[in-house]
């Protein structure tokens, strides 16, 4: 059970890991840090939803790593 759910994050991660803007600038990655801090960007709670399905799906890919490295020993 825990593997095929494993599985079927691995799209969801790459998908994620396409999507990912980046600040432009300098000024850009500061502003936002302390708007985070702050709780007050734009759309908080979707932003916040999406950095934890983005740290879940890092984890289950380590999970998913660790049991195919476990599975070819």
């Amino acid at each position: 059970m825990k593997i095929s759910a494993l599985i079927l994050a691995l799209p969801l991660v790459l998908t994620l890991a396409a999507c990912d803007q980046k600040p432009a600038s300098t000024a850009d990655k500061v502003k936002d840090k302390v708007n985070d801090a702050l709780d007050r960007r734009p759309n908080e709670k979707v932003k916040d939803a999406a950095e934890e399905i983005r740290d879940g799906a890092k984890a289950a890919v380590k999970d998913l790593k660790d049991a195919a490295k476990d599975a070819t020993k």
